[in-house]
């Protein structure tokens, strides 16, 4: 049965190639955003190749907004430079004022030595929001740095564990009153040729944890999914507010090694400092979420870890991976502001705390992190910015670029 599910899966993830979503993008905050007077990275590439621009037209609502970032980059798990392509699209499928934007997003990496990853993500709304479908389909051979659960070892001890990985996540969750959702998912993990990159490395005794860190590990679940969310875009939020709740469940009828259950509890707000000017950015991010595993038979890969909320996004200023537990706490916040007028450029500056359960209790040690990044518009009608940050903790720091904001 397995094996039946993850050739099904591997076929729907190459037929879904067009349709990927990076962000959850529920909402109310209906302000279409005045761009006349704003600037992009497109509008100054007319300029400078003097191409001119078409006669002013009405939007169209189906009008398909594309991004891409090709970037070097370095792999986690230090395994060299890699080429990496950001693609985005965004898209309204209704009209703008009623129906939050629907975007996809592609992220492949390549480091020309047999290690990659191809990640696919989509956030679907239908017209008037009555709908929200959203995806996250990845194959990835993903070698990353563990360091146990909490802090059983010390930075510069830790071990490479190199894996394979696939994971197929589906929701569909239907409106049931104004910015609030409700529905039902289903999630698998894949992890397989799980081993310690040093041959002399016994991965269960280094982590003493028994459970996924020798071979294998199949979950596949089925998520109960509530949402709450005031904004219309995800990519660069508005002023607005945001909760996602989601409670998995993985039985063994449903081919998982074992019968485990885990909570995510993700919570942002945004706060505007000019409300009288929307179209200027100058705002503050909060953003924190609660991760926790129920059960003491969750494979090792699947556990609460720094860096592997659903988008990838936290732990700016962190190795990836660099704390994992059964419960993870997380606390962000950020101020944003344009440096320029016309919003081409800006700028942020964040900071960040993490504290993990593994070999204590939760919340007897915070790990802090912090930094700043330039903001460059990059496409004004979805306000997808390039960011370029710069996150910093003890013995360890690192550039980071993404196309649009973190959270």
């Amino acid at each position: 049965m397995r094996k039946i599910i993850v050739f099904i899966l591997v076929l729907l993830t190459a037929h879904l190639y067009a349709q990927d979503a990076s962000s959850i993008i529920p909402g109310n905050n209906n302000t279409v955003k005045d761009t006349s007077r704003q600037t992009d990275l497109i509008d100054v590439a007319k300029n400078l190749f003097h191409i001119s621009p078409q006669k002013v037209r009405e939007q169209k609502e189906k009008k398909i907004y594309f991004s891409i970032l090709p970037i070097p980059g370095t792999v986690p798990g230090g395994s060299g430079r890699a080429l990496i392509t950001s693609t985005t699209a965004a898209t309204y499928l209704g009209p703008p004022n009623t129906t939050n934007l629907s975007s996809a997003a592609f992220t492949p990496y390549w480091n020309f030595k047999g290690r990659f990853g191809l990640p696919l993500r989509t956030s679907i709304w239908l017209p008037y929001n009555t709908w929200t479908i959203q995806g996250d389909t990845r194959f990835m051979v993903y070698p990353q740095y563990t360091w146990g659960l909490g802090e059983s070892h010390n930075y510069p001890n830790q071990t490479l564990v190199d894996y394979k990985y696939i994971r197929f996540y589906q929701s569909a969750l239907k409106k049931i009153k104004p910015y609030l959702f409700a529905g039902i998912g289903y999630n698998l993990d894949y992890h397989f040729n799980v081993k310690s990159d040093n041959p002399g490395v016994d991965l269960p005794q280094y982590t003493n944890y028994t459970y996924g860190t020798n071979g294998s590990s199949f979950s596949s679940g089925i998520s109960l999914n509530l949402l709450y969310d005031t904004r219309n875009n995800s990519i660069n939020p508005l002023p607005g507010s945001y909760t996602n709740v989601v409670y998995r469940v993985n039985p063994t009828f449903l081919g998982s090694n074992d019968n485990w259950q885990s909570l995510y509890i993700d919570v942002r707000k945004y706060l505007s400092l000019n409300p009288s000017n929307p179209n200027q950015q100058n705002t503050m991010a909060f953003w924190s979420y609660l991760w926790t595993a129920l059960n003491s038979k969750t494979p090792y890969l699947d556990l609460p870890s720094i860096g592997w909320d659903p988008y990838n996004r936290s732990g700016r200023g962190m190795d990836q991976n660099r704390y994992r537990g059964s419960t993870l706490f997380y606390l962000e916040s950020e101020y944003r502001r344009d440096l320029t007028e016309n919003g081409l450029l800006g700028f942020v500056v964040f900071a960040n705390a993490t504290t993990v359960s593994g070999t204590g209790n939760l919340f007897t040690s915070w790990h802090p992190a912090a930094g700043s990044g330039l903001r460059i518009k990059f496409n004004k009608g979805s306000n997808t910015n390039i960011s370029i940050d710069y996150g910093f903790s003890k013995g360890y720091s690192a550039i980071i670029f993404n196309l649009g904001e973190t959270f």
